[in-house]
């Protein structure tokens, strides 16, 4: 089964790139312009079989397109270059709402208490089968590529978070290297976590002190919207999504 898989792949990713979905990518996602050459041949490759396994589906009256598929499909597949991938195999399907969306919401609280209740939002990521996103979120994380908020960079990465035990990478390979990950994200967690509990001004977004699992997604969004500056003022948190990630933003 694996072998036919890797098979499939293969013929997927030796086909012609359609140049409508070229046209979709150079208007939509600005970050495409900065890649190298190879890496954006890696990058259609990418997207070629991401297009094929993955199922998406509109939600509240939005009708999917091209644009809106090849928009998503291109920013998830940035996360993926120069690593050893199995393309998100915990994902199955991304709804797509034509805006920000009312979910419930269920939130265990340190007091023990249990509180639930409606909120809007721009996406989520389930533990296993969908992603769910904003389409008017989407294209604006995509058309500002520094202000640090990339909502599919966002969800996507809760992905690879959920699946890194089967999603190869080589900062996960060894123990010694675990730890060494680890130590550095909890450290700049707790970091954050102090700072908004005291008010206090963050250059990452305060939404990461909320759990680890946010912090890392977070983070995700700016090492590749702001690297130069998570470089500056976080070079051990940079240096770890660095090696996860296999890319250097920060050089583009």
């Amino acid at each position: 089964m694996f072998g036919l898989k890797k098979w499939k792949r293969r013929r997927l990713s030796q086909q012609v790139f359609p140049d409508n979905w070229l046209a979709i990518i150079e208007k939509n996602v600005p970050f495409y312009k900065k890649l190298p050459d190879e890496d954006k041949k890696e990058l259609q490759r990418h997207i070629l079989i991401f297009m094929n396994e993955k199922r998406f589906e509109g939600c509240g009256g939005l009708k999917l397109t091209d644009e809106i598929r090849v928009t998503i499909a291109a920013q998830a597949c940035i996360l993926l270059l120069h690593r050893k991938t199995d393309y998100y195999p915990g994902l199955f399907s991304i709804l797509v709402y034509p805006q920000a969306y009312v979910a419930r919401m269920t939130e265990h609280l340190p007091s023990g208490v249990v509180a639930e209740g409606l909120e809007v939002r721009l996406g989520e990521s389930w533990h296993r089968g969908s992603i769910v996103l904003s389409w008017d979120d989407v294209r604006r994380g995509a058309a500002d590529i520094h202000d640090g908020h990339n909502v599919v960079f966002h969800e996507f990465a809760h992905q690879l978070d959920s699946d890194a035990g089967r999603d190869s990478t080589p900062v996960l390979r060894t123990r010694s290297r675990y730890i060494a990950w680890a130590r550095v994200l909890q450290k700049d967690y707790e970091k954050l976590r102090s700072k908004v509990s005291l008010n206090r001004h963050t250059f990452l977004n305060g939404y990461g002190a909320k759990n680890p699992a946010e912090f890392f997604a977070v983070a995700t969004e700016y090492f590749f919207e702001k690297p130069k500056e998570l470089r500056k003022l976080h070079p051990d948190l940079y240096r770890e999504l660095k090696l996860f990630y296999q890319q250097e933003p920060a050089e583009l």
